[in-house]
This record gives C-alpha cells, sequence and structure tokens, in this order.
C-alpha cells in the first residue's frame, strides 16, 4: 500500500463556478472530471469510477493521499488547505517569467501547460466563467492578456439585470449575425462580438509570433473554438486547438519537480 500511495496525486482547481479534478498515477494525468463545491470531508464522493476502485483495492487511506489545490476562490483556498494532505500550488512553482503578483494562478498554469504540452510561445484562451486570454512568448515569459466576462455570465447578467429578457442557451454553432427574434439576437450579439474580438487578438499575437499555437481550453472552450474558427482565415484557422486539460497538465509537470 505504501508505494502505491506515493505515487498517486489528486489535483483539485477551484474555479468560480465549480471544482475541476484530476489524478495522477507517478505525476501522469489519468482523468479529469468536475463536480459542485462540496465539503472535504465529501471529497471521495467526486472521485471518478477508475480512482475509486483503485482505492478500494488497494485498501488506501484516502487521508494519506496529498491534494495539489490550484485556487482562485479565497473562502474555498481557507476551507481545503485544512485538511492536512493539502498542499497549494501558488505562482512561485510555476517556471515561467514575468508573472505579476495578481495573475490568477490557474491562467498561469494553464498557460504553462500549453506551452510544454505545444511549444512556447503560446497564446491561451479560456472559456471559463471569466474569459481570458494569455501570451506566453518564447523565452517562456509572460507578455500579457485579457479578462473580460465569460459566455455564461454575459447571457445571465442580461436575464438578471433586465425586465423582459430572456434566459438562453448557447447554440452550438455561431449563429446568424442578424436575428428576428429576441433569444437569437441575445445570442448573436454576445457571439458575434467575442467572435470578433478574439479574433483581433488572435491576429495581433500572430503578428508578434507567427508560429504560435492558439489553444483553447476551459468550460465554453469547445463552443468558442467553433466559433471562432468559423470566421477566420485558414493560416491562422490551422494554429487553433481545444485541449479542456491544459491545467493539469501544467500541473503534471510541476509534480515532477516536488
Amino acid at each position: 500500500m505504501e508505494a502505491i500511495i506515493n505515487i498517486i496525486q489528486i489535483g483539485l482547481a477551484i474555479g468560480n463556478s465549480r471544482y475541476h479534478w484530476a489524478w495522477f498515477l507517478n505525476t501522469k494525468l489519468q482523468s479529469s472530471w468536475d463536480t459542485e463545491y462540496l465539503a472535504p470531508e465529501r471529497f471521495i464522493e467526486s472521485f471518478s469510477i477508475d480512482l475509486q476502485v483503485l482505492i478500494k483495492e488497494h485498501k488506501i487511506q484516502v487521508d494519506l493521499i496529498p491534494i495539489y489545490l490550484v485556487s482562485v476562490v479565497p473562502i474555498q483556498t481557507e476551507i481545503w488547505q485544512k485538511l492536512p494532505q493539502t498542499q497549494i500550488i501558488t505562482l512561485s512553482d510555476i517556471p515561467m517569467q514575468n508573472l505579476y503578483p495578481t495573475l490568477g494562478i490557474d491562467r498561469a498554469l494553464a498557460a504553462f501547460g500549453a506551452g510544454e504540452v505545444y511549444g512556447y510561445p503560446v497564446l491561451v484562451i479560456d472559456g471559463g466563467t471569466a474569459l481570458t486570454i494569455t501570451g506566453i512568448d518564447d523565452r517562456h515569459s509572460f507578455i500579457g492578456g485579457a479578462i473580460l466576462p465569460g459566455l455564461r455570465l454575459q447571457i445571465s447578467s442580461l436575464y438578471s439585470g433586465t425586465a423582459a429578457l430572456p434566459q438562453i442557451t448557447l447554440p452550438p454553432e455561431l449563429p446568424p449575425r442578424w436575428s428576428d427574434n429576441t433569444p437569437g439576437s441575445i445570442a448573436s450579439g454576445i457571439l458575434h462580438t467575442i467572435s470578433a474580438g478574439l479574433i483581433d487578438f488572435i491576429r495581433d499575437w500572430q503578428q508578434l509570433f507567427p508560429k504560435s499555437q492558439i489553444v483553447f481550453t476551459g468550460g465554453d472552450g469547445e463552443l468558442l473554438t467553433g466559433y471562432v474558427q468559423g470566421n477566420l482565415q485558414l493560416n491562422y484557422r490551422n494554429s487553433l486547438r481545444f485541449d479542456r486539460h491544459l491545467l493539469f497538465h501544467g500541473l503534471s509537470v510541476i509534480l515532477k519537480s516536488i
């Protein structure tokens, strides 16, 4: 049992709306899953089936498995750091340059993961509750980026901040620009303006780093990839990809040095 415990690690990334989990075997990513917020004493309930089977087969004490915490929610950080096996990942653990003190650890780790997997320079577009754009150059140095409300946050703000506008769902493809109904107009307004803004960022980045990869991630990252690809020229489109595991790819590399 001791040998098995020593090579299992749990990754927990706490976002603004959900928990993002992964488990690693000898630092290699095995699987990932998402849950709602839950109390630390119930965290074993959230484990993926393959991990639960491994724990049961080897009779592993769950409280001995290290949890590597990546959090952008201070109150959640306080809750989870009370567990003795929790280790908090900070900016100082990420081997990149020019990271400013208030840069979100999730942004930095996802950008690091993208660079390690797809090469530097790299541009990361994270479609989470907040939509973030993060650029890393070929010297592994943070160049800069942008933050704006994510797709669902923009949709919910219209719904909650007005008297008559409905809550809409995100369409699988970019909707017609000129809509003749209210839900379609909301979808058009939000998705076309976000897509146009992202395309402008991508084109500007490609002027700076023509050989850079552009990697989308996050809960709405796959949708965003499709929205943007439809309006990009072929030479830009070929540089786009989606990878939901960027943050955990970055964590996997860091675990090798811990």
